[in-house]
């Protein structure tokens, strides 16, 4: 491995960390603390949390603005994908894969990266949004469409661009757990909260 690959490993390995402590206080604090009388199935709920109540006809605004609902659930999935790639990458280098598979890959993580980049554009231009978005809201949209993007080079130019690759992940990695991207784990506790809320008082399903 280059230089670059263990700047990487180590910014992965500092994310891992710093994120597990996080879990680990979250499931120190435990169980919401509900007074009142246990009314529903908390299980139920839990699974409802999780599924049904994501659909935007579900929530409280996400239907009237599906567009950006869409564009968002495109944009994660391209994110998972990067990061799947990059482990993989560990194991098989991007020029040892099928061409057409790489050029599947390649179009699925633009399209997602296009409804990143959409985003930050309706972020900067929509007074409402503009209003409530920080500097971090900028730079997580910002590192994470960017590192899909080096994703779609690396995928289709190899090499070439393996330091730009590498860097990039590394920076997203180290960023991760200090700004709003560590949601990736408040995401599960958050659902979590409002499923066993909810299912105790047996107002979902």
């Amino acid at each position: 491995m280059i230089w670059y690959h263990y700047f990487s490993l180590a910014a992965l390995l500092v994310c891992i960390i710093v994120m597990l402590i996080r879990f680990i206080h979250l499931i120190k604090m435990g169980n919401p603390k509900d007074l009142s009388q246990k009314k529903g199935n908390i299980f139920q709920s839990e699974v409802y949390s999780y599924t049904i109540a994501m659909m935007p006809n579900k929530k409280e605004s996400a239907y009237l603005h599906i567009f950006s609902f869409t564009a968002g659930v495109l944009f994660h999935i391209a994110t998972l994908l990067s990061f799947v790639l990059f482990v993989l990458f560990f194991f098989i280098a991007p020029q040892a894969m099928l061409w057409n598979i790489r050029w599947i890959l390649s179009l699925i993580i633009l399209i997602g990266a296009f409804s990143g980049f959409a985003l930050f554009i309706k972020r900067m231009l929509v007074k409402k949004m503009r209003n409530l978005s920080n500097l971090d809201d900028y730079l997580s949209n910002f590192l994470t469409t960017f590192f899909q993007m080096c994703t779609i080079l690396y995928l289709l130019l190899g090499n070439v661009v393996a330091p730009l690759y590498y860097i990039v992940l590394g920076i997203l990695c180290l960023y991760m757990p200090i700004g709003k991207l560590k949601h990736v784990l408040y995401f599960f506790a958050a659902r979590y909260h409002l499923g066993f809320f909810y299912g105790w008082r047996g107002s979902w399903p």
